[in-house]
């Protein structure tokens, strides 16, 4: 058994973005790019370790694993944490877990579908909340939009001074990133008082379908209309998929 303590925990550059592809591939999480779609992964990872804190863990001048995590403004978000298949299990990625984290005293992810990362995840001092909800349909399927909401284009830097005003998080880079990922749709979602959700959508890498590539809703509002405006918006008459916390009321 390899000892997890030889291996060296440093800072990512962009010089490790194969080794780091390679391993999400592995896992089955960066796929070549199928007819209509377009590389994802690629600005993705290259945004982490530009913009971002990303590290890896190296044994023997080889990348074996690697990790994300990203200042939301209200808590340290782990991004992502993926380690070699044949490496899982002993003792790898708990260090750099540690190394990505270091003292921050609010923390939080999306967890995994692997079920060896959830008891990683709760020794790291995260409690487990809810069930996220990957949902994919075509947008014929969705009900009219709510007739008090309108739908419009919308500028990155217009979004993130919402979300700064919403919930007092200042994330222009984030925004910049989506706004320019392929094929991206920057949107407001507006209601008689106002904004009342921004969203964005983007074309996805291994399908044809679009994906809702997040929405932010204004605090306090009822979240079904702008959710389901968002998903018509994004799908572009196309299939789209999202990830919904659940339950949901959508």
């Amino acid at each position: 058994m390899s000892d997890p303590t030889s291996a060296t925990i440093r800072l990512a550059t962009v010089d490790d973005i194969p080794a780091i592809r390679r391993i999400l591939a592995a896992h089955e999480d960066d796929a070549p790019v199928a007819p209509g779609g377009v590389d994802i992964i690629g600005p993705y990872v290259r945004h982490l370790v530009e913009r971002h804190r990303t590290m890896v863990s190296e044994r023997d001048d080889e990348v074996v694993a690697f990790g994300s995590v990203l200042d939301t403004g209200r808590a340290r978000m782990l991004a992502d944490l993926f380690v070699e298949p044949e490496r899982l299990g002993k003792g790898v990625g708990r260090p750099l877990l540690t190394a990505l984290f270091e003292d921050a005293p609010v923390r939080a992810t999306f967890a995994s579908s692997d079920p060896r990362a959830l008891p990683l995840y709760v020794r790291a001092g995260m409690t487990p909340l809810w069930i996220c909800l990957y949902v994919e349909g075509s947008a014929e399927q969705l009900p009219p939009i709510d007739p008090s909401l309108t739908v419009r284009d919308a500028a990155a830097g217009e979004l993130a001074a919402l979300e700064a005003a919403w919930t007092g998080a200042a994330r222009p880079d984030d925004h910049a990133y989506w706004a320019e990922q392929p094929e991206a749709d920057p949107f407001l979602i507006e209601d008689p008082q106002g904004p009342v959700a921004l969203g964005y959508g983007r074309a996805k890498q291994a399908t044809p379908a679009r994906a809702l590539n997040r929405l932010l809703i204004r605090p306090g509002a009822d979240p079904v209309p702008p959710i389901l405006a968002g998903l018509a918006r994004a799908a572009r008459g196309r299939r789209v998929q999202a990830c919904l916390l659940g339950p949901n009321p959508a």
